[in-house]
């Protein structure tokens, strides 16, 4: 099963102390901003999307259809193909994606230890 690009996404208190943090470990900002209270912050492939007050908790994030960074791959497994073999293999959704549909769409599971994990295709 292709996922695609792997990244944390952490609910954060402060977006600008959770900036400066990470900028620390060498992380720079890639993506969102602070306007829409997201940063996608990355250093070499390592990828940390800061949020607040989007969600609670931290969640496991993949791109399918993406790389690390954010360029489109050839070859994919699409969000719909990815849940049907999720649901064939008995895990259960928290939130699924319409399987007549094309183009984005995302699910979230949770695995045994209660962690979400949100499967989001852009493409």
């Amino acid at each position: 099963m292709k996922l695609g690009a792997f990244s944390i996404s952490l609910s954060v208190k402060n977006l600008n102390e959770s900036k400066a943090f990470y900028e620390k470990l060498g992380f720079s900002v890639f993506g969102g901003g602070m306007q829409q209270q997201y940063l996608i912050m990355k250093n070499g492939n390592a990828l940390i999307g800061l949020f607040h007050g989007m969600f609670e908790g931290n969640m496991l994030t993949f791109n399918p259809g993406w790389d690390e960074n954010a360029a489109t791959v050839a070859n994919f497994d699409d969000v719909r193909d990815i849940q049907k073999s999720l649901k064939k293999d008995g895990v259960s959704l928290i939130s699924e994606t319409d399987e007549n549909t094309r183009g984005p769409g995302n699910i979230v599971l949770k695995d045994p230890d209660g962690n979400i994990i949100l499967i989001d295709q852009h493409i």
